[in-house]
């Protein structure tokens, strides 16, 4: 199998991540991985959540079946601008679309 599409979840609303998920599918990318750390785990929770579910305007125009292929939990050091290490955690959630597309209406 092919290297991953990588979505990084930050800050954004959901929708625009589920947004970013939906682009790279229909460049061609079936195969997408959402990483996040720290706070925004919850977010890519939801955001692949919403892209299985197909849930809302955009997430409908996604793939006929998107599932979840793999789950891989992390924790990564990082300086802060005072030169402490702190370890934060981080989670790769790996989406999958098959089927076809559904058109922008």
């Amino acid at each position: 199998m092919t290297d991953p599409r990588v979505v990084y979840v930050g800050k954004k609303p959901s929708f625009s991540y589920v947004k970013a998920v939906l682009m790279a599918m229909r460049n061609g990318d079936r195969l997408v991985r959402l990483q996040a750390r720290g706070q925004a785990i919850g977010r890519a929770v939801d955001v692949a959540e919403i892209c299985r579910r197909r849930h809302g305007i955009i997430a409908s125009q996604l793939p006929e079946s998107v599932s979840i292929v793999n789950i891989e939990t992390d924790s990564v050091e990082l300086q802060d601008d005072e030169g402490r290490t702190k370890t934060v955690s981080s989670m790769y959630i790996d989406l999958f679309g098959e089927g076809e597309l559904m058109e922008e209406e």
